[in-house]
């Protein structure tokens, strides 16, 4: 699902639920679309950007609900449930935008140790979810814009699921996906030429 129309139906999405949940919503009540992507199955993740800076993240990695109503659910999420910020104010959202990334189904990764693990990473391709006895984290592919190098990637995403960025045990599994995102601003700029 590539093509602009359902980004920008899901990014329509997101501003608008985050528009509503401010009790500021602009009156357009139109569906953002009746793609028929909407309706099936999706995982996503929204998240918002404010003068560039991440000022918040919240998604899902399984495709348990109808892609619109995901979206809706994790841009309220992102603006208001996310605990590294402060619960999103109406003066900040007129310069919040939204990003949309919808996930492909998670592949487990198979070998002997990290370092075999970790060959197989793809930088700048990859999401990666880390999970070790309930403990779970997860990058999106655009985190590697921030942490190109592997070995790094993967402690510091050990760190994000509380756990020591030198441990390893077998037990811990590593699954990688793919994602296809939609930036507002990168909508706006297409639509205007």
């Amino acid at each position: 699902m590539r093509d602009d129309e359902p980004g920008r139906s899901l990014v329509t999405i997101a501003r608008r639920a985050i528009g509503a949940e401010l009790g500021k919503a602009r009156g357009d009540e139109r569906p953002a679309s009746d793609h028929p992507a909407l309706a099936a199955p999706g995982a996503t993740f929204v998240t918002l950007f404010k003068h560039g800076a991440l000022r918040g993240c919240i998604g899902t990695l399984e495709a348990r609900r109808p892609l619109g109503e995901d979206v809706r659910a994790n841009a309220v999420a992102a603006a208001f449930a996310d605990p590294r910020f402060p619960r999103l104010r109406f003066d900040e959202f007129l310069d919040t935008s939204v990003e949309v990334s919808l996930l492909s189904a998670p592949e487990a990764l198979t070998g002997d140790g990290e370092q075999s693990l970790r060959d197989q990473l793809r930088a700048g391709v990859d999401g990666v979810v880390l999970e070790y006895v309930g403990r779970r984290a997860t990058f999106l592919p655009q985190v590697w814009d921030s942490i190109g190098e592997p070995t790094e990637f993967l402690a510091e995403l050990k760190r994000k699921a509380g756990l020591p960025v030198d441990f390893w045990s077998p037990g811990v599994k590593i699954s990688r996906y793919g994602v296809t995102k939609w930036r507002e601003s990168d909508l706006r700029t297409a639509e205007a030429t």
